[in-house]
């Protein structure tokens, strides 16, 4: 019988072959998934003998995660902030870019002011839930709505909000961006399909496991913001905002479009790679 760090260390070094990023930190993962452990745990048991029948599972796990499944989807759960949710193939896997977005959210809302925190707040193709049930944990005096166009995804975002203790405080509703959703709300948040669409083949084999829906945002992957920004005209109160989660140069690029289309103080900001991945903008 092997012991934890021999199938640590030969695991690890399979899945280096197999092009796994993070080889040693995923067969962890899954070791202490397969054993009912914490990670962590695992360093104070390197010398235990696994028997067979903690081994044949993990093998299944090791075997598909080297095929390119999803890590997050293997285990069933990621981790959002201060939430674990489930995961799997209905929504996109929560990166933790969609985190800072809600980190930004959560430092604008101590600015003087600030009103949407106790107002209506609406995230726009919620896939997993991750940002509403985010953003209803943070802001308890808010009124929380969730929109996706997925029947799969909604099911799953439903599961995480009950999963959390939310389930009350969040409204889903199936729609088409905020075709079917009633205004006025005083903020929009929205991380959308950004992708390009010639770009889509080229992604990560792990990403491609993520709804096609969920990733292919247009020739320029702006399709769906831009519509998300015609609509929001009509859905906002004056001075509502609308914070979006987007990639290269697609910050800047929406900034220049919304000048003179009665959005004001519009700033970009960087995420924790110094990459522009935010834009945050008032309307009215």
């Amino acid at each position: 019988m092997k012991t934890v760090l021999e199938v640590i260390t030969a695991t690890t070094d399979y899945f280096a072959k197999n092009q796994v990023e993070s080889a040693r930190l995923n067969i962890e993962h899954l070791l202490a998934h397969v054993l009912g452990k914490k990670r962590m745990e695992l360093y104070l048991e390197f010398d235990r003998k696994l028997s067979e029948g903690e081994l044949a599972p993990l093998r299944e796990l090791v075997k598909r995660r080297a095929a390119g499944e999803p890590l997050q989807h293997l285990l069933g759960t990621v981790e959002f902030l201060k939430h674990t949710l489930r995961c799997d193939k209905r929504a996109l896997i929560p990166r933790p870019e969609t985190e800072e977005l809600c980190e930004l959210l959560f430092a604008e809302a101590k600015a003087e002011g600030c009103t949407w925190k106790s107002g209506r707040i609406v995230d726009v193709g919620t896939g997993s839930g991750c940002i509403a049930l985010a953003l209803a944990a943070a802001f308890p005096e808010a009124r929380l709505d969730a929109v996706d166009i997925s029947d799969d995804a909604l099911a799953l975002a439903k599961e995480n909000a009950t999963k959390v203790g939310l389930a009350e405080r969040v409204t889903f509703t199936k729609g088409d961006l905020l075709a079917d959703v009633d205004g006025p709300f005083d903020l929009i948040v929205a991380n959308l399909p950004y992708i390009p669409s010639a770009e889509i083949p080229t992604l990560q084999r792990e990403v491609l496991r993520d709804p096609h829906n969920a990733l292919d945002g247009g020739p320029d992957g702006l399709v769906f913001v831009r519509r998300l920004l015609e609509q929001a005209a009509t859905k906002l109160r004056p001075g509502g905002c609308i914070a979006l989660e987007l990639a290269l140069d697609q910050p800047a690029k929406l900034a220049a479009e919304l000048s003179g289309k009665n959005y004001r103080d519009t700033k970009i900001v960087k995420d924790y790679t110094q990459r522009d991945r935010f834009l945050c903008t008032t309307h009215g």
